[in-house]
């Protein structure tokens, strides 16, 4: 699904260089939950954003697919996104304008299967898979944070993506809605056969991965 080679991430200013990721190699298995743990500041959130193609490595090659990313155009690499990669973040960036179903649909609108009334009913399916069914028409504000959390991770869905990446998804909630979006996350995983990454600083979200990878300043231990 996805490889890493030799990817390395500096971040420079006049008087210093900050090596944040030193020389990653990994490879994520198509229908494989990872998880990427360590403590903060190890790097985590930077590599998962250099998978998802959010950011540009200083060094090295993200093959997805067969494809190296940042090869591509800002453009091409888009598009991948926005077919192929759901993203869940932890704090969940819905537009507080937009009820559950809208937000859901967003990424949907740019997506060249969009398909009306099609669409807007798996969108709905989703919800309700998520335990929403009553919620379609609430904004943020009017949602706990495990349920916008569940809204995130349905629009996340909505594509149909080959990867999930989730970069800290239970950071603002309590331990037992926590507990709550990691079953979800795992029982869609099942259902829907695509690949998750997930970073995290909590030891405990180990045990529903199929492999864990600790990354200490900067750099892969295991």
């Amino acid at each position: 699904m996805i490889e890493t080679l030799a990817v390395c991430k500096s971040y420079k200013d006049n008087s210093a260089s900050l090596n944040v990721l030193k020389e990653i190699n990994l490879k994520v298995g198509s229908d494989e939950f990872l998880v990427i743990q360590g403590p903060s500041g190890a790097g985590k959130s930077t590599l998962l954003h250099i998978l998802g193609g959010l950011d540009q490595p200083s060094r090295g090659q993200v093959i997805f697919c067969g494809t190296d990313l940042y090869n591509l155009s800002d453009n091409q690499r888009a598009a991948i996104r926005n077919k192929k990669i759901g993203f869940v973040f932890q704090f969940f960036h819905l537009l507080p304008e937009l009820n559950a179903l809208e937000n859901v649909l967003l990424p949907a609108f740019f997506n060249s299967w969009w398909q009306g009334k099609k669409t807007k009913a798996y969108a709905q399916q989703l919800l309700e898979k998520l335990g929403l069914s009553g919620r379609l028409t609430h904004k943020p504000k009017q949602l706990s944070g495990g349920e916008q959390q569940r809204v995130a991770i349905a629009r996340a869905l909505i594509n149909r993506p080959q990867i999930l990446f989730c970069d800290e998804p239970t950071g603002n909630l309590d331990s037992d809605n926590g507990r709550n979006i990691l079953e979800l996350i795992k029982n869609l995983k099942k259902e829907s056969n695509f690949a998750v990454v997930l970073v995290t600083h909590d030891n405990d979200i180990a045990g529903y991965a199929d492999r864990v990878v600790r990354l200490k300043d900067g750099i892969i231990q295991n």
